[in-house]
């Protein structure tokens, strides 16, 4: 290996814009350390594999069964 590389004629990759986009997400603690505890199993970092999971969800068209309904008196 070289001791310094030239950077200077790099250009960013024009593709890494649309790999991932940085967003905001509140999640609770049980959560994350859920993913985090698989992610320390697996060796993939808890963001990626909480990616996985919802990328999986969306491909296989998972719906969560969200009820709503009120607590009878």
């Amino acid at each position: 290996m070289r001791k310094e590389y030239d950077f200077s004629a790099a250009r960013k990759n024009p593709y890494a814009a649309r790999l991932t986009k940085q967003i905001t997400i509140r999640l609770d603690e049980e959560s994350i350390t859920y993913f985090k505890a698989i992610s320390e199993e697996v060796g993939i970092p808890y963001q990626s594999l909480i990616n996985l999971y919802l990328r999986d969800c969306a491909a296989t068209n998972r719906k969560l069964n969200l009820n709503w309904t009120s607590p009878q008196s």
